[in-house]
Parts: structure tokens; sequence; C-alpha cells
């Protein structure tokens, strides 16, 4: 399948750079970007001093006759624990876009949960996204499911509408059904998640959001109840998510901040492989309760218009509802932007993890972040 995927990109990057595009084709661009990091960590008996590749991203997409726009993008990862993850697919839909009050979206893409996580990592700002974002938008979900991108199966509406006397509008709605199970993988327990969210636009570069979020997360697998009895089959557990976010840009300012909140158990062991067997196991993590929650809020300063920024942001999270293993960044760096395409970052981060051995320690990441 990784070899298929690969060599079907391949191909369609031959084919537009040497071919003609029939008529009903239009607009077909290659793109993407990597990022290269040295990140040093000095948590005891968890410290780590290494170059890594974050990533790597190659997409097509463009258009069909005039009202449908296409994407295709997969992702490459190095020094993972399992390479057989990457390559994989993260974004495949087709959008149809005749109405900007209402687009309709199919496919694999990314869950409609909170400013943050439709952004790209790069444009995202910091070394990783918010502890809460990367938890209840399903990049690595606190419900056990595996490594997502924030993304999943499924199909949605979105739209603009109520414009004011200068044409910008006031309001953005998008609502979608999904699977629930995660990218690349088919429902499990047939019941379907539904995820949407609404933000009003009352000044130019603001946004205010409300989002929710309701379903299930399920497995196949073998596991044993609070009464120690084996079980064998089907399990579900079923999701429900809420956030608050706002956002604020303004000549060259970045002002963002998110909450969001969860309730329902999630799985002991993370989904990786249909045939490993801690991914069969349907064993519910009673350790971390039936609740979670977390909060960020960042500024982006500009020292150089353009060109060179100040960043910080206070990210908390808690995967058990309550402090007692709360775990919270403070983080600060630059970032410099030697063309549009290619930016350098550096972060001094200071965690405090109640639920570690070592309450506290400090990570220092610089990245190379290119385009093309």
């Amino acid at each position: 399948m990784r070899k298929l995927l690969t060599t079907l990109m391949l191909a369609a990057m031959t084919m537009t750079a040497g071919a003609q595009t029939p008529k009903w084709i239009n607009n077909v661009k290659f793109t993407g970007y990597g990022m290269v990091q040295y990140q040093y960590v000095n948590q005891k008996d968890n410290s780590s001093n290494s170059f890594n590749l974050r990533l790597a991203r190659f997409s097509l997409d463009g258009r069909v006759l005039k009202d449908w726009y296409w994407k295709a993008q997969i992702q490459f990862n190095g020094n993972t624990s399992n390479l057989g993850s990457s390559p994989k697919v993260v974004d495949l839909f087709v959008e149809w876009q005749h109405f900007d009050w209402m687009r309709v979206k199919i496919g694999q893409f990314k869950n409609p949960f909170t400013f943050e996580n439709p952004m790209n990592p790069i444009d995202q700002g910091f070394m990783s996204y918010a502890q809460v974002v990367s938890q209840l938008a399903n990049f690595n979900g606190r419900d056990g499911s595996h490594s997502s991108n924030g993304r999943d199966i499924g199909i949605q509406l979105q739209g603009d509408f109520l414009k004011n006397s200068n044409g910008r509008n006031l309001i953005h709605y998008q609502v979608g059904v999904f699977n629930g199970q995660g990218i690349n993988v088919k429902d499990v327990d047939q019941q379907k998640n539904v995820i949407g969210g609404v933000w009003v636009m009352p000044v130019k570069g603001m946004r205010l959001g409300w989002f929710g979020w309701t379903g299930s997360y399920a497995r196949n697998g073998e596991w044993k109840d609070l009464n120690g009895d084996s079980h064998n089959g089907k399990r579900s557990l079923q999701q429900r998510r809420y956030a608050f976010s706002a956002e604020y840009l303004w000549n060259d300012w970045t002002f963002r901040t998110e909450y969001a909140h969860q309730t329902g158990y999630g799985f002991k062991n993370r989904y990786q492989d249909s045939d490993d067997e801690k991914s069969n196991n349907a064993d519910i993590n009673y350790a971390n309760g039936d609740k979670a929650q977390g909060v960020y809020a960042l500024v982006i300063a500009p020292i150089i218009k353009n060109k060179f920024h100040a960043k910080a942001r206070y990210d908390m999270y808690q995967p058990s509802g309550d402090a007692s293993k709360q775990k919270t960044n403070y983080e600060f760096g630059l970032d410099y932007m030697f063309t549009k395409n290619i930016v350098l970052s550096g972060e001094y981060c200071y965690t405090h993890d109640r639920s570690a051995l070592d309450h506290d320690y400090n990570t220092l990441d610089f990245e190379v972040s290119y385009r093309f």
C-alpha cells in the first residue's frame, strides 16, 4: 500500500510537470513543505539531544470544471518509533464550492474543531500544537486512537454569510459527519461522529468561535470489566467535547486562545496496527477518568514586520479533568523569515508536569521550515 501511494504521487508529479492537462481540469499545483528539527530536553531519566526529521508533506490540488476543488496530500515522517506509519495519506477530498454560503466537502480532511487544528505546522507558530488541540482534535487522541493529524473520513458542510457594508462576511459555520476512527480506517461501530462550529467576525482580523463534538471511538478486541470478567468483541466509548476560541490578527500581531473540554473514557493502549496485540486490547484507561480539559493563550509580536517575530505561549492540559496530572508549558521564542518560504525558529520551554517523576524540566527547540 505504501509503495503504491508513493508511486501514484510520483506519477502525478510527472504528469503535472510534463503532460498537457485536460481542459476540464485546471490550476493543478504541486506543493509541499518540510521541517527539520534539533531538540534538547533535560528531563531526568528521559533526556534527549537529537536532530530530527519532523515531517515532509507533498500535495497535489486543483479544480475540476468551475465549482469542484480537490486535494491529495501524503506525509513522510523521520525518526519514528514505527517506520511503517510513514508515508501515509493525510488529505484526500473533493469540495463543491458553487456557493459561498454552502460548500460541500467529502473525503479525508481536518476535523472542524478549534481554530488551531486546520493550521499547518508552520503557520501554527510553535514547536508543536497546543496540548489540548493535540489530544482533543485527534492528533494523538486521548481516546486511544492512532495518530491522525487532526483528521477523519466523512462529509462536511461549511460556508460564510451575512456580509457587512464592505462586503466582508460576519459569520462562518461548519458541520460534518465522520467515521470517528481517524485517518485511513473504516468505521467500527457504525456510529458516526458529528462535529461542528460557528464563529463570528465582528471586526476585520477577529474571530470568536464555539465548537461541539459528539460521537464515539471503537475497536474490536478483548478486555476485562471492573469485576475482572473477560470479554471479546466490539467496544465503543462515547466522546463529548466542546471548545471556545478567540483570535485577533492585526498589523502582523497574532493573539489566540482556546479552551476545550472532553467527557468520555479512552482505551488504555494506543491503536497502531490491526495485527498488533496491544492495538486489539480494549481495556479502558480508568486511571485518567472520563474527563479532560485544557487551555492555551499565545501572542506573536513583530520585531521587524513580516520578517522577525518574538512569541510566547501558555499551554496547560489536564488529562484527568483536574490538577492531579496537570502539565503546563511556558514557551518563549523567536522566528526569522529568510524568505516567505524559509523560516528559522528557536524556542525555550519550561515544563511543569505533575504526572512525571521529574516534575520540572527544560526544552530547547530549533527548526528550519521550508515550502515550495
